[in-house]
C-alpha cells in the first residue's frame, strides 16, 4: 500500500482542482469536474473559475445560471452551492439527509413545531408551481396558510421539506448578497424530477476524481453526509488506496493522475469557502494547522487566501478597486514579484474599467 506525502497530496489536489495549470475546458464542465462550486456569496465562483480558467469572463456563468445548465441551490454542507443541474438531481437526494435535521434545529424549532410536514409540504408546492417567488413573499403567502409562525423561518422550513432553487439573477456577477432571492420548485428547474434514492456510490467516484485520494472523513466533511465508512468498503475493489504520512487508508479513483511532489506550484487567489480548502477533514493538504485555527478565528473559513509554492500563505480582499494583501508568513522577494503579477492579472476581473492597484499590508503576527 504506496505511502503518499503531503507535497505530493499538496500537487495532487492543485492537479485536480485545475488550480496548478489553467485549463481552456468549457465553463459547465470544469463545473461539473468540481461537483459543487461554493455560491454563498455571488462573485466568489467567479473568482474560484478565474483561477482555474485560461480564459474566463463574468457572461459565461450568467448565461450558463441563465440557461438553468448550472443552478444556484443548497446541496453540501447545507449551504449554497452552484452546481450542474443534472447532478443536482442526484447530488441533493444524497446529501438531503444532512439537511433534514435543520427543521429540528434551535432556528426553526419554534415554526416547525406542529406543522404537519406533509401538508406544508404541499402548500409550498402550490405556492411555487409552475413560477418564481421572492422569499419575501412567498413568507407573507406561507404565513397566511400557517399563522402565528416567523416568515422567514417559514421560507427555511419549506428548501428543507422541498427543493428550491434560486432565480439566475442570485447568482450573477455583483449580485447583492442580502436582496430577496425567488425560489422554484428544483425539480421544474432541473429538467426532471429529482433521484428516488441517494446515490453514495456517485458522490465517492465524483468526489474522488476531483479532491481524491481521499479518507472516507474527508469525503464526508465535504458532502456533510455520514456512513459512508460502509459504502467506500463496498467498492474497495474498484478503488485505489494509499496510505498518507499518519498510516490513514486514503482511497481514489483508478485512473486519476498523481502528481509529482517536487513540481513547481503557481501563484494562486483562491476566492472565500473554497472547496479545495473546505474539501477535506484533514486540510494540511493544503492548510497549515496553525492557518486553520487563525481562520477559524477570522470568519469559520470565510476569508479569501493566497496560494504560494501550493499552500495558503495568506489572506486578501477587496477594498474598493484595491486588492489588499496580508502574509501570514514571510515573504520571499520572488514570490512577492509572482503574487503582484497574479493580482494585476486578477484586477482587471473584479474591478473592470476602474483601473485600480495592489498594496501589501504588514505581515499579520
Amino acid at each position: 500500500m504506496p505511502e503518499l506525502s503531503l507535497r505530493t497530496l499538496n500537487r495532487t489536489l492543485l492537479l485536480r482542482q485545475r488550480l496548478y495549470e489553467r485549463t481552456a475546458m468549457p465553463v459547465a464542465d470544469l463545473i461539473r469536474h468540481l461537483l459543487a462550486v461554493q455560491g454563498q456569496e455571488p462573485n466568489w465562483p467567479y473568482v474560484g473559475l478565474w483561477s482555474r480558467l485560461s480564459e474566463f469572463r463574468h457572461e459565461e456563468l450568467s448565461a450558463l445560471l441563465e440557461e438553468r445548465t448550472v443552478v444556484r441551490a443548497t446541496s453540501i454542507r447545507r449551504t449554497v452551492h452552484l452546481t450542474d443541474a443534472q447532478d443536482y438531481r442526484w447530488l441533493y437526494p444524497t446529501v438531503r439527509p444532512a439537511v433534514e435535521p435543520t427543521l429540528r434545529s434551535i432556528y426553526l424549532r419554534d415554526a416547525m413545531n406542529g406543522l404537519d410536514i406533509a401538508e406544508f409540504g404541499a402548500a409550498g408546492r402550490e405556492l411555487l408551481d409552475g413560477r418564481a417567488v421572492s422569499r419575501r413573499d412567498l413568507g407573507k403567502l406561507l404565513s397566511e396558510r400557517f399563522p402565528g409562525r416567523g416568515a422567514r423561518d417559514l421560507v427555511h422550513g419549506l428548501g428543507v421539506v422541498q427543493p428550491l432553487v434560486h432565480h439566475p439573477g442570485a447568482g450573477a456577477w455583483g449580485a447583492w448578497r442580502g436582496r430577496s432571492v425567488s425560489v422554484s420548485l428544483a425539480e421544474q428547474v432541473v429538467g426532471g424530477p429529482l433521484a428516488e434514492a441517494p446515490e453514495p456510490r456517485t458522490l465517492v467516484r465524483r468526489y474522488l476524481a476531483a479532491y481524491g485520494p481521499a479518507t472516507v472523513g474527508d469525503i464526508q466533511e465535504f458532502a456533510g453526509v455520514t456512513k459512508l465508512a460502509e459504502v467506500v468498503e463496498g467498492m474497495r475493489g474498484e478503488l485505489r488506496v494509499f496510505r498518507d504520512d499518519a498510516g490513514r487508508e486514503l482511497f481514489d479513483v483508478p485512473d486519476a493522475p498523481i502528481a509529482e511532489a517536487d513540481s513547481p506550484a503557481p501563484v494562486r487567489f483562491l476566492p472565500a469557502f473554497d472547496n479545495s480548502c473546505l474539501g477535506h477533514r484533514d486540510r494540511r493538504r493544503i492548510i497549515r494547522d496553525a492557518d486553520r485555527t487563525r481562520i477559524a478565528k477570522i470568519a469559520s473559513g470565510g476569508v479569501p487566501m493566497y496560494l504560494i509554492d501550493g499552500f495558503v500563505h495568506g489572506r486578501w480582499d477587496v477594498a474598493g478597486s484595491t486588492i489588499r494583501i496580508t502574509p501570514w508568513h514571510a515573504l520571499a522577494a520572488n514570490d512577492e514579484a509572482a503574487l503582484r503579477a497574479e493580482a494585476e492579472r486578477l484586477l482587471p476581473f473584479i474591478t473592470p474599467g476602474e483601473g485600480g492597484d495592489v498594496v501589501f499590508e504588514k505581515r499579520a503576527a
